[in-house]
């Protein structure tokens, strides 16, 4: 017989949660509704259009004309994996913005944000965060365990947009896909329930409008509030 074999804990009282439903997420900032192709398409794609570099990273993608955007819209609309939702930025009234859960994986506790593309109007803005941990919140309230973002690991901002809002490095899965007719070596990034409260109260002073002087500029960086959560940070980011 072979002995020490280490097991992992037994996970108490475990529920499977439930999938995402069309609830609405809404902060101060930012209301995240789901997709709705009559609604949000033609604003979607005025907001992307112009802007192809949007797509380089993207398995869609660029869409030419509005009708080639609408029909993604029609079908992206009709999923329950991935499930998307449309991002409005309530300072401005524009839909300027999707992202989606992807990779839902009730039996386990695990989910994935993804798909997330943000028009340039939308990105580095208190919206575009606010979405970001109005999503997160939505899964580890709902009692998912596990919280996952990928991206291509070339894709540079999005893996400094991880760690900035707290996921853990967690490696590189080479050869992972193909994309487009392109190698992608996949970065893996993650944030697990019991990280969730520091990362709430990270949000929330962030978020605060306290934390902005008279003309915009951020007091306290999210990253610096968030850095204590991290377990690995990514070694390329320095």
């Amino acid at each position: 017989m072979i002995k020490d074999r280490p097991l992992g804990p037994i996970v108490e009282n475990w529920t499977p949660p439930r999938r995402p439903d069309a609830v609405v997420l809404e902060g101060r900032y930012a209301r995240l509704d789901r997709l709705d192709s009559q609604r949000h398409a033609r604003p979607l794609f005025d907001a992307f259009d112009g802007h192809s570099w949007l797509w380089d990273y993207m398995p869609n993608g660029p869409f030419r004309t509005a009708s080639d955007y609408q029909a993604w819209a029609e079908t992206a609309a009709q999923g329950e994996d991935p499930f998307f939702y449309a991002i409005t930025d309530l300072e401005s009234g524009a839909v300027s913005g999707v992202a989606s859960y992807l990779r839902i994986a009730p039996e386990t506790g695990s989910i994935e944000v993804g798909n997330i593309c943000f028009a340039p109007a939308l990105q580095r803005t208190r919206a575009a965060t606010e979405a970001m941990a109005l999503m997160m919140g939505w899964a580890f309230d709902a009692g998912y365990r596990r919280y996952e973002w990928k991206c291509n690991s070339l894709n540079r901002p999005s893996r400094v947009a991880a760690q900035r809002l707290g996921f853990s490095y967690e490696g590189i899965f080479r050869q992972a896909l193909v994309v487009k007719g392109r190698n992608r070596d996949t970065a893996w990034f993650a944030c697990i329930d019991r990280e969730w409260p520091l990362l709430k109260a990270a949000f929330g002073a962030w978020l605060d409008p306290a934390n902005f002087d008279a003309s915009g500029a951020q007091r306290q960086t999210l990253a610096d509030l968030t850095r204590s959560v991290l377990v690995m940070r990514d070694p390329d980011l320095g």
